[in-house]
């Protein structure tokens, strides 16, 4: 069982963090008091497999001081629940910047403590938990996107390009463009096989339509030059946290051309390693 206990600043992004890893699979609980954390881990144990990934987060709203938690920790360690903790902070201007635009209280805000004073302390409060993390990601320049991509690397398995789910959709032009595309090819420069009589009412996943259009030169440079378009695109996009991508191919019908490329494309990111689905919007139109 992995068992990730997720503490740090306050405003510095723990409950956007805990989001992404629950994308990935964790089983995650906000704010569970320190007492409770050995029972729970017990439980999850005793799950027999269900509870593969466990997130949870403690922070400053469980109390004054951590002591609570290192006992709670101890406990972890006699139990033998192997825990990492993640510790996330920013600096101080990113954290008041942030509380600013929120317009939130701080949990240390009160009896005349000025915001600056409450995230001072609660930088030193948390000093002996976040000695004690095996991981820390400073969130004070990082975008939405750059976080995810972080606690991605982080907490990825093996292979954690695949978490990026990949459509290749083929359609028809004359159809209209498919409003969820991220990226639209448009393929009706490559020969048409509707002018074949005895491929016209054949599509793009019968052999001898695929083999008419992906065997041409024009077809052979245009996937050439794509591969090495995607060699390059797909690692930004896993590095941005991109969740999901659909990349539209689009010809005249969306029967012939565009589906004999969705089909060669969509088989090259599957060789890369993605999690690709491949469908066909228009192929059985008229």
């Amino acid at each position: 069982m992995e068992f990730i206990i997720v503490s740090g600043m306050s405003g510095a992004g723990k409950s956007k963090a805990v989001s992404f890893m629950e994308d990935m699979g964790f089983f995650c609980v906000d704010n569970l008091p320190a007492p409770l954390i050995p029972k729970f881990a017990e439980l999850c144990m005793a799950g027999h497999g269900e509870y593969e990934r466990v997130a949870l987060v403690t922070d400053i709203r469980g109390g004054k001081n951590f002591d609570g938690l290192f006992q709670a920790l101890d406990a972890l360690n006699a139990m033998n629940c192997d825990y990492k903790i993640l510790f996330v902070e920013a600096t101080e201007e990113a954290i008041i910047k942030r509380y600013k635009e929120t317009r939130r209280s701080h949990p240390l805000a009160h009896e005349g403590r000025s915001l600056r004073e409450a995230v001072a302390a609660e930088r030193e409060m948390l000093a002996p938990v976040r000695a004690r993390a095996a991981y820390i990601i400073d969130t004070s320049a990082l975008s939405t996107a750059k976080l995810k991509g972080e606690v991605l690397r982080l907490f990825g398995r093996e292979g954690a390009e695949t978490s990026m789910s990949v459509n290749v959709l083929s359609f028809g032009f004359k159809y209209g463009l498919p409003i969820e595309a991220d990226l639209v090819l448009d393929v009706r420069f490559l020969p048409n096989p509707f002018y074949v009589q005895e491929l016209r009412s054949r599509t793009g996943l019968d052999d001898e339509v695929y083999h008419y259009v992906m065997d041409t030169t024009q077809a052979g440079e245009f996937m050439t030059r794509l591969k090495s378009l995607f060699d390059f695109l797909m690692p930004q996009y896993v590095e941005e946290g991109k969740a999901a991508l659909v990349i539209a191919v689009g010809c005249t019908g969306g029967k012939h051309r565009s589906v004999a490329v969705t089909r060669a494309l969509a088989a090259y990111l599957r060789e890369k390693g993605y999690q690709v689905s491949e469908n066909h919007r228009d192929m059985t139109r008229a």
